[in-house]
């Protein structure tokens, strides 16, 4: 069987991977989190965030609405990496499979654009959580976005 390579996709924007730094920026939920934008590549992001008890569950383990959100925001900013310069972006809808229980150090979100489209992109993220040097897929989600055309960010706070 011929193996299956997730296509390469070009920016519409030149000045995608500042745009997309711009606008990680103003989620002030990343920042009240602590996730930082590690990787912004063209249709592929990463957003890593360090633990914190604070960001648990009951049993210790990071809550799944964070690991959710950090899954929203890595698949959104890599459908916004192929958005014209002019355009924004919003979840349409996402499916959150939880894999296991996100027990770690660190959780690592990367999102990908499997299709992207003039006004709707199809995207998924993997979510790997480390512990002790060891990574595991603790969910994986599938995600809609839409492109909002001519309608940029909102400006930064202040």
């Amino acid at each position: 069987m011929p193996e299956f390579k997730m296509p390469e996709f070009k920016p519409r924007d030149a000045g995608f991977a500042a745009r997309v730094r711009d606008s990680f920026g103003r989620q002030s939920i990343m920042d009240l989190m602590g996730a930082r934008l590690t990787r912004v590549d063209p249709g592929e992001v990463e957003i890593e965030l360090p633990f914190r008890p604070d960001l648990c569950q009951q049993h210790g383990f990071f809550h799944a609405g964070v690991t959710s959100t950090i899954a929203d925001s890595a698949g959104g900013y890599a459908g916004f990496s192929l958005f014209p310069a002019d355009a924004s972006v919003l979840t349409v809808e996402f499916k959150m499979n939880l894999l296991a229980p996100a027990d770690g150090d660190l959780l690592r979100a990367v999102g990908r654009v499997i299709k992207p489209g003039r006004t709707l992109t199809v995207t998924e993220a993997e979510v790997i959580v480390v512990k002790d040097g060891k990574a595991k897929a603790c969910a994986h989600m599938l995600q809609t976005l839409m492109c909002l055309q001519g309608r940029a960010d909102m400006p930064a706070a202040g």
